[in-house]
Parts: structure tokens; C-alpha cells; sequence
């Protein structure tokens, strides 16, 4: 794996550009490239696209500050009250997330500007290059983005311009990184970055409100609510025991495609520490006074009515649904039900979990989460 003057200087070489403007994300790619060579055991594949993926995270950071030297206007854009889904993943929270990406006056980060926020789409004339044609980019034996080409994306890459995201330990094997990122990293300045890109992405198009959704989010609710101090969040639900498999199972799949050598346990271990913390700290920031930002929706019932759903989280921010919305929303949900691909349980053991010893850590939430949802 290169060093970190080695992999700036390739994205500089690549752009022709040299300012990174503040440099908060250093310390992570220093050690997202330490972990990377004395820790993941990558095969010649993996090296190369992780190569390609930090190279391109760099080189569209240099963008994003050479766009706001020229145009330092965008900083003037408005970012007021988003609306946040986070949770427990493979809790319905992708499906929420495309039906509130059907209403016509919201803005939402857009599957294909995700990992190329640059040029701001506002200013590309004609058909953007970075709409993919086909199905878009395969990782291990599945398309890990939603099969719309125009559909919304989680935060993780507009947070891996600032190197710290989880969507790097869904690549490889990275313990220091993952232990750094969730027990000693600040990602103020990450979720600062973040509304940066995101005032770049809406500058010179219509103001709208803003439709985000990340469930990771939940791991560092203190620094998010410190950028978005006004925003306002939905939480998706289900048991953890039903999630935490299918997670741990799509990370095996990911950094299987990419190393030498996986250790399911290693992963199986990772998933139930991360989201129980996140859990933890999602419970803490409620209590603290946070509680009535939130609006709860539960997987059961978001698979029995999801325009209901939609309809009284929208009654909670005060918006009506119209008829466009609504006859969008019915129209992707029914479309999503015939392609929508049988579910698979993975083998606990092979991951080295055993559900009835990963309950308790989660038995706190699971009793709010039923309080939340009955409201």
C-alpha cells in the first residue's frame, strides 16, 4: 500500500490542483493506510481498487476546494433542517429513503453524484457523464447501491472525503482504523465537510430541503447534531438479531472480493460492538433532550403500509403529501416488489455469533425502540 505523501501526490498529479483546504483529514487517511498494509491481507485485486478509491476520494476533495476558490459563493447556499434517517441497518431504512426520494420538491444525495460530487450538476450542460448506463459498479457478488440510477445514497462517501466513514471497514479487515473512528475520532469536522459538498451539490439549483440517510450516523450523533443543529431525524426499527446477520454477511461478501483471507468472526464481532454502541449513544442523545426530533417508523409496519408510513412522518414535519408524491411512491413501491430478491439467513456460527448472547447488549434499545413506535 502507498504512503500517505504518495497517494496525495498521485491525486494532485491526477488533478493539477494542490490545495485540500483544511487538513482534518489527514490522521484518518494515515491510519487508514497503516491499517491497510500491517492489517488487511488484500490480494493484488483489492489493493488496486482500494488504490483507485482513495486516490478518487482525494482528488475530488481538491475539486470541491477549487470550485468554492472560484465560486465562493456556494458557501452562501442555505442548508436548513434536513431531514436524517439513521438506525440499524437492513431496517427498512433504503426503502424509506427511495419513497421519500419520489417527492418532487426535496433533494437528496443522488446515487450517481455520490462519489463525484465535482462539477456541481447545476453547471453541467446536456447529459451528465457520471449517470451510469448500466447497473453501475459491482463489489463481491452484488450491486451494493440501489438498482435506480438516479436513487438516493447513504453519507458514507461525502464522509470519506474526510476519511472517516465506516464504508472503509466494509472493504478490508482494519481493526486500529475501526476502533480509532468509533472510540477517538471527532467527525465534526467530517459532517463539516460534508454540508460543504452538499451546499456545492445544490448550488445554482432551487432551494429545497434536503433528504438524507446514513445508518451509521448513529455512532457519532453529538458531531452531527453540532453541524446540523436544526435538522430533524427518522429512525427505522427491527430486532437486531435479524439485522445483524444480513450486515455482517454483506461485509463478508465485500472484503471476501477484495483480500486473500477473511475472518468471519473478526466481522461478526465488528457489526455487534459497532451497532450496539450506536445504539447506546442513539439512546443517550434521545434522553438528553433530543427525543422530540425523532420520528419512529417499525420495519412491520413499513412493509404493511409504507405510504401510511410516509404520509404520518410527513404529518410530523408539518408538509402534506400530493397527489404526485403519493402516486410516485405507490408506483416505485410496486415496482420494488417484483424485483425484490428473496431474503437468506446466513449461518450465526460461521460468524461467530450467538444470538442469545447478543440480545441482552441490545435489550435496552429494543424496549425504547417498542416505546418509540407505539406512539
Amino acid at each position: 500500500m502507498l504512503t500517505t505523501d504518495e497517494v496525495i501526490d498521485a491525486a494532485r498529479a491526477h488533478t493539477g490542483l494542490a490545495d485540500f483546504g483544511e487538513d482534518s483529514f489527514r490522521k484518518g487517511l494515515e491510519l487508514l493506510l497503516s491499517a491497510l498494509r500491517d492489517e488487511a491481507r488484500l490480494h493484488d485485486g483489492g489493493r488496486a481498487f482500494l488504490h483507485q478509491r482513495i486516490v478518487g476520494y482525494l482528488s475530488q476533495r481538491l475539486q470541491v476546494e477549487d470550485w468554492y476558490r472560484r465560486h465562493p459563493e456556494i458557501d452562501d447556499v442555505p442548508i436548513t433542517a434536513p431531514l436524517i434517517g439513521l438506525g440499524l441497518p437492513r431496517t427498512g431504512s433504503t426503502a424509506l429513503s427511495m419513497l421519500l426520494a419520489q417527492d418532487p420538491d426535496v433533494r437528496y444525495l443522488r446515487r450517481w453524484e455520490s462519489s463525484q460530487p465535482c462539477p456541481p450538476p447545476s453547471t453541467v450542460r446536456g447529459v451528465d457523464p457520471r449517470i451510469p448506463t448500466g447497473k453501475g459498479e459491482m463489489v463481491g457478488t452484488r450491486y451494493h447501491v440501489p438498482s435506480d440510477t438516479h436513487g438516493p445514497m447513504e453519507c458514507h462517501e461525502l464522509m470519506a472525503l474526510d476519511f472517516k466513514s465506516h464504508i472503509f471497514q466494509s472493504f478490508a479487515e482494519i481493526p486500529s482504523y475501526s476502533r480509532w473512528l468509533v472510540h477517538e475520532a471527532d467527525l465534526t469536522s467530517t459532517y463539516r465537510y460534508q454540508r460543504r459538498v452538499m451546499k456545492l451539490l445544490q448550488w445554482g439549483e432551487p432551494k429545497r430541503p434536503w433528504r438524507l440517510k446514513c445508518p451509521s450516523h448513529v455512532l457519532w450523533l453529538d458531531a452531527l447534531d453540532a453541524v446540523f443543529p436544526d435538522a430533524r431525524f427518522v429512525m427505522t426499527h427491527r430486532d437486531p438479531t435479524d439485522v445483524i446477520l444480513s450486515v455482517a454477511d454483506l461485509y463478508a461478501d465485500i472484503i471476501g472480493s477484495l483480500s486473500a483471507v477473511i475472518d468471519r468472526s473478526y466481522i461478526g464481532r465488528l457489526n455487534v460492538d459497532h451497532w450496539s454502541l450506536g445504539m447506546q449513544r442513539a439512546l443517550r442523545f434521545r434522553a438528553d433532550g433530543a427525543d422530540d426530533r425523532f420520528y419512529d417508523i417499525d420495519f412491520r409496519a413499513m412493509q404493511a403500509d409504507p405510504i401510511g408510513e410516509v404520509t404520518g412522518l410527513y404529518a410530523w414535519l408539518g408538509i402534506p403529501v400530493g397527489p404526485e408524491f403519493e402516486s410516485r411512491m405507490r408506483s416505485w413501491w410496486a415496482h420494488a416488489a417484483d424485483e425484490r430478491e428473496p431474503s437468506t439467513h446466513a449461518d450465526p456460527a460461521q460468524f461467530g455469533i450467538e444470538l442469545d448472547e447478543v440480545r441482552p447488549r441490545f435489550a435496552r434499545y429494543v424496549e425504547s425502540a417498542r416505546v418509540w413506535t407505539s406512539r
